[in-house]
């Protein structure tokens, strides 16, 4: 049995032939390994040509009338090829920016390619770390397609957890929030936005355009809580800088926030919206709710600052419409 390989226990393969057989497997394996790494080098060849062609791209607008017509099947067309090299497992800057040349063409053949921008935002700024690239491209696509939720959202998103501008984040985060189809919870993400951003009396003009837009219940008792919550955020903000100015004026934080009336740095105190009351914590000076006590902020809080492989592009200044 330790010489030869029994077969149903009556016949027994020869050693020669036993021997032979594990040849011709070992270079079947062989030759496998070989077939499948030349497939692999003509992968990546391909992948290569393909990279090599997205970067010497036409410019959109060159390129589209030479298609007479059928610059939508165009842009299909490269956006495929790009699929396929997104699809390497790591990607180098310049290929990065080749991308960014390629969706630039693909939207210019295709202005309502909506899904086109959002992707490609989402490679340019999450992989690539190229937020300035990223924004360029959905600005024109918010621009060319302005009722589609995301574009903005996505814009909002790179501003404040990229570019570390909570301000300008929710001014895109709240105009996604009125467009069609977006998901229920944007509003409220609108509005912790940007009472973090500084700009709480943004949040309730935006909280009660809404209120005054929607006719579910609900909805309705939704929309007047988040605005009390807002309102609580800005009467702290407002108390925070009264304290401020009563510590330059006498030295020492006040004992309590009635001090701030006695000593006439402001003439009243806010009432609390929920039926509770502001107080100071004397040794720190810090002001809070009784009936809420945890601040409003957003649920992700950035830990390093952000960084650049490359200079930011500069963007056009933005400007929120105070219409909905």
């Amino acid at each position: 049995m330790a010489a030869s390989l029994s077969l149903s226990g009556h016949h027994r393969i020869p050693p020669l032939v036993l021997s032979v057989l594990c040849g011709l497997v070992s270079v079947g394996l062989l030759i496998s390994i070989w077939w499948m790494q030349s497939q692999l080098d003509q992968r990546q060849d391909r992948t290569l040509a393909q990279m090599d062609e997205l970067a010497h791209l036409p410019k959109g607008d060159y390129l589209k009338p030479v298609l007479l017509g059928y610059h939508h099947l165009g842009a299909d067309l490269l956006w495929l090829k790009l699929v396929q090299v997104i699809g390497k497992r790591q990607n180098s800057m310049n290929e990065y920016e080749w991308m960014a040349h390629a969706l630039d063409v693909i939207t210019t053949l295709d202005p309502h390619y909506a899904y086109a921008y959002y992707a490609g935002g989402v490679i340019l700024g999450d992989l690539a770390n190229r937020p300035d690239l990223a924004n360029r491209l959905l600005e024109r696509g918010h621009a060319a397609n302005p009722t589609v939720w995301n574009i903005p959202f996505l814009l909002g998103y790179n501003y404040y957890f990229l570019l570390a501008d909570p301000a300008k984040g929710a001014e895109y985060i709240m105009r996604a929030a009125v467009l069609p189809d977006r998901p229920a919870y944007l509003p409220g993400l609108a509005t912790r936005l940007a009472a973090e951003a500084g700009k709480p009396e943004t949040a309730l003009a935006f909280l009660e355009a809404r209120l005054q837009d929607t006719s579910d219940p609900e909805m309705k008792e939704f929309f007047a809580n988040r605005m009390k919550e807002v309102m609580i955020e800005r009467d702290i903000k407002q108390l925070e800088g009264a304290v401020e100015l009563y510590r330059t004026a006498y030295g020492h934080p006040p004992t309590s926030l009635a001090a701030l009336v006695d000593g006439r740095i402001v003439r009243d105190l806010p009432m609390e919206p929920f039926g509770g009351e502001y107080r100071i914590d004397r040794e720190t000076g810090v002001v809070s709710s009784t009936t809420h006590p945890e601040r409003l902020k957003t649920f992700f809080r950035r830990k390093k600052d952000p960084t650049y492989l490359y200079p930011r592009i500069e963007q056009p200044a933005y400007g929120f419409s105070k219409t909905w």
